[in-house]
């Protein structure tokens, strides 16, 4: 004889059923939804590939870090961005003591050396890690580093312009750490004609640049671009710094490196590379 299915196994079926259409409908309601999420996460997942976009960001970041330079000098008596007027300094406060708080101030020079040296350390290890070309990973970067130099700028227009102290040395820390993380950057990129902050190596490289007058010359014109955008970066920064002061230098500075963080959204990608024929063997 047939066996007549229970009314508890009836009802226990019926409920696997409706738990199974549902889930069923839940994945199914907006494909749409699913696949543009997939595609935006494919998208920052992606290395961005070395360009002409790209020289044009770190020649923006470079303008950035001219116009910190231009400020920094003038109110702490050291550099942001240029260590090694920075890394004199230091070193003459050794043998010259008492030039501290006369010529420059040693804990300004301190806290700008090392505080770049920790951002070069910290985005570099990182980099190792995650990719150092990792689309993400430039956005992110580049957006920590906004909100540092925005924050500079808060502390400057809430306090002014101290010269020495506990707020002088916090608005060189953030801006030092984040042009520290920042040179990292065309490192990342293999463009180290445009470090987008020292600029005595770009000015020997394109003096001996046996090649300097050939019309089709990369690696010059890179330099050119870095100089012209650090120069020009430097003249815009004197300038607000005479005209409205220094804390408008900073927020336009990190104005500039916010669109850099949002250029990066728009980088093209490097090509998945074909598996040779042997490795398919």
């Amino acid at each position: 004889m047939l066996e007549t299915p229970t009314m508890t196994e009836v009802s226990s079926k019926t409920s696997q059923e409706a738990v199974e259409a549902e889930n069923s409908l839940s994945n199914h309601v907006n494909p749409q939804k699913d696949s543009m999420t997939s595609r935006i996460w494919t998208h920052m997942l992606e290395n961005v590939r070395p360009s002409g976009f790209v020289e044009f960001e770190l020649v923006l970041l470079t303008f950035c870090t001219g116009i910190q330079d231009a400020i920094s000098f003038p109110d702490y008596h050291c550099f942001a961005s240029n260590q090694t007027g920075n890394t004199v300094f230091l070193l003459l406060a050794l043998v010259l003591p008492w030039l501290d708080g006369e010529q420059f101030y040693l804990a300004n020079i301190g806290s700008a050396l090392g505080f770049f040296l920790l951002g070069g350390w910290a985005t570099g290890q990182v980099s190792h890690i995650v990719g150092p070309r990792l689309r993400l990973w430039l956005f992110c970067c580049n957006l920590v580093q906004s909100v540092l130099v925005f924050a500079a700028a808060a502390l400057q227009f809430r306090y002014g312009v101290v010269s020495h102290g506990a707020m002088a040395v916090t608005v060189i820390g953030l801006l030092a750490f984040a042009s520290g993380s920042q040179v990292v950057q065309s490192r990342s990129m293999k463009m180290t004609e445009i470090s987008t902050a020292m600029a005595t190596a770009a000015w020997v490289d394109l003096i001996i640049d046996p090649k300097l007058f050939h019309a089709s010359n990369r690696p010059r014109t890179r330099r050119i671009m870095f100089l012209v955008g650090l120069a020009g970066g430097s003249l815009l920064g004197a300038g607000v710094y005479r005209t409205v002061g220094s804390a408008v230098a900073i927020f336009i500075s990190a104005a500039g490196k916010l669109i850099v963080a949002m250029m990066y959204l728009f980088n093209g990608a490097d090509k998945p590379r074909k598996a040779d024929a042997d490795d398919n063997c």
